[in-house]
């Protein structure tokens, strides 16, 4: 059974997986293959989860998962965290390191190391109007409006203060 329309509560949870490394477009389509395989059979208690997954800019796995039919539960989530490891595993890439921080500079995105992205603050290369990505997001309301936000905005401004106020 194919669900053609799905329709997402502002609500619905939501967790963001950062690649050390953009994906290759052919890994980008194999591994959106296997989230999609997965999120058809999600399930939480016996309860089928309301679920989708992305792959935004080729550098992000966000799972999606719509609440208000049935809640991601302890389970659940262990099974989603396999999933990505297993992704991890297969495509030799980091996607648990939140010591690495992306951010977009004419609309492209880069991921660097938090040392590398001080050092890019501290030359003027990122600088308070840069989009960065903030993963904590927790809802899809949150994602859809505070994902991409502007250093000076987002949580990194009180981490990086001392740099970007120099």
């Amino acid at each position: 059974m194919v669900n053609l329309i799905m329709i997402f509560s502002p609500q619905s949870k939501v967790w963001i997986y950062q690649s050390s490394r953009q994906f290759t477009l052919s890994e980008a389509e194999e591994i959106q293959g296997k989230l999609n395989a997965f999120t058809a059979q999600w399930k939480a208690h016996g309860h089928q989860l309301n679920a989708k997954a992305e792959l935004p800019y080729r550098f992000f796995i966000v799972l999606i998962v719509d609440q208000d039919a049935a809640s991601a539960t302890g389970c659940s989530i262990d099974a989603s965290v396999r999933v990505i490891k297993d992704i991890e595993n297969t495509y030799g890439v980091d996607l648990f390191n939140r010591f690495n921080m992306a951010y977009k500079i004419d609309g492209e995105v880069f991921v660097n190391s938090k040392e590398d992205f001080e050092t890019l603050i501290t030359i003027k290369k990122i600088t308070p109007e840069t989009i960065v990505f903030n993963n904590l997001v927790q809802t899809l309301a949150e994602y859809e409006q505070k994902w991409e936000i502007a250093i000076a905005d987002s949580w990194h401004s009180s981490i990086f203060a001392e740099q970007l106020n120099a």
